[in-house]
């Protein structure tokens, strides 16, 4: 009788242990006593993007994690998640920040919720060139912008390239003045429907993921967005006017949650940042390459290209609302001016 309740209890505590190292994702990495960093422990990490497998975001997360596990011997991996297998940008954002997913890569624009800071660099025309919004983007409030999100369980470790947005639609587009009465597609913010309001169009906020059946149906005239994002959603298939504005260069974010940020040491924090800032050259790289593969390919699916050669009018139309941001985010909007190369 003794026997077999012993038996029972070490069989229970057996399976415990069992249980208790199979949950989490954290484990000591075997130590033979040789080194110091046999004994730091080893993770392996999640990174979603709702973007799929070749998109330039993607080629840069996977080029982060990649230097990550070589600089780490293998002791840090950090999985990629293409196509939004994790969930969408609102859902995932919400799992980084609880820890349950501990990396993501996504658009700056919604972090505006998060650290208002974001807001101007959302502003139509405010960046005027390539060079513009990368030489703000390094400098110092750049950097303050992404360390400010740590209040919010969010750490920035560097910006992605995105390239400019443009608008198309179903009807033709060769001026400013052909936007007006339009119903065209937003990300959800008041600077965009502001922005729709001063052009005379009406702003029509929804999911990314509904603007293809919203063109077919009608129910939208058109969207915004950089050529890439017109190539990979097909848009192009219903929207075939095009309208190069460039009105907003607004980059993408590496982010960490706080929570696996706290886990690593100094040494481990220092890898993953400097690992996401050289993993921005390969990913500004590929955003190139798949930018003109996306021209080709809409042009040769007889997308009409219309370039603006005077945005001044598109910026008169723009500037009392430019004017009334400026009063609120003065600060960035001085370091935006002050980028100017």
């Amino acid at each position: 009788m003794l026997k077999n309740k012993f038996t029972g209890i070490l069989a229970a505590s057996l399976l415990m242990g069992t249980i208790l190292a199979a949950c989490g994702k954290e484990e000591a990495k075997p130590s033979n006593g040789n080194t110091k960093e046999e004994e730091k422990p080893s993770y392996t990490f999640r990174l979603a993007d709702n973007q799929p497998p070749d998109y330039p975001t993607v080629l840069g997360d996977k080029k982060f994690a990649e230097l990550v596990e070589e600089r780490t011997e293998g002791r840090i991996k950090i999985e990629v998640y293409p196509s939004a297998q994790l969930g969408d940008e609102k859902s995932v954002l919400e799992q980084v920040q609880l820890g349950a997913i501990e990396f993501t890569r996504i658009n700056s624009s919604p972090l505006a919720e998060f650290n208002n800071q974001f807001t101007p660099i959302g502003l139509p025309y405010v960046f005027e060139s390539e060079d513009h919004l990368w030489n703000f983007l390094n400098g110092d409030m750049g950097t303050k912008l992404l360390d400010g999100l740590e209040q919010s369980k969010m750490k920035g470790l560097a910006f992605y390239d995105s390239g400019s947005r443009s608008f198309y639609a179903t009807k033709p587009l060769k001026d400013v003045k052909d936007l007006k009465g339009l119903k065209i597609r937003v990300q959800q913010s008041k600077i965009n429907i502001d922005f729709m309001d001063a052009l005379g169009a009406s702003a029509t906020p929804m999911p990314y993921g509904e603007v293809f059946s919203a063109l077919q149906t009608g129910i939208i005239d058109g969207a915004e967005n950089n050529l890439p994002s017109l190539d990979s959603s097909n848009h192009y298939q219903e929207a075939k006017n095009l309208i190069l504005d460039h009105h907003q260069r607004i980059p993408e974010v590496l982010l960490i949650s706080k929570v696996a940020w706290d886990k690593l040491d100094a040494e481990d924090q220092k890898i993953i940042k400097q690992a996401a800032l050289d993993s921005v050259e390969t990913q500004r790289a590929e955003w190139d390459k798949y930018e003109e593969k996306s021209e080709k390919k809409l042009k040769d699916a007889g997308v009409t290209f219309t370039e603006v050669k005077d945005l001044k009018p598109w910026k008169d139309a723009v500037k009392p609302m430019i004017d009334e941001y400026s009063k609120e985010y003065k600060e960035v909007m001085d370091a935006i001016e002050a980028a100017r190369p």
